[in-house]
């Protein structure tokens, strides 16, 4: 089965822009727990010696989104082409 590219790649970017607008209202409502979360994540003991105040803005999370969407429609494509190049058959 070949994996249409595009579609993929459009269904992941999707999937991604829908989790970050989530994780960032989430920010906004509990910006301490969610630092906790990131530490927990990264395994980094003390999260605030390396993330300031946290702030959640409208250009900070439309920047963000754009950001993610862009990154996650081309790591999906890449993917795509990737799988489709090892699961075709040998000739």
């Amino acid at each position: 089965m070949e994996l249409k590219k595009h579609q993929f790649s459009l269904a992941v970017s999707v999937t991604f822009g829908v989790v970050y607008v989530i994780c960032a209202g989430f920010t906004a409502l509990w910006p301490d727990f969610a630092m906790r979360l990131l530490g927990w994540m990264a395994h980094i003991v003390n999260v605030d010696k390396f993330v300031g105040g946290v702030e959640v803005t409208l250009a900070g999370v439309t920047i963000g989104l754009l950001e993610i969407v862009v990154y996650g429609y081309g790591t999906a494509y890449l993917f795509a082409y990737f799988y489709n190049r090892f699961t075709a058959p040998s000739v």
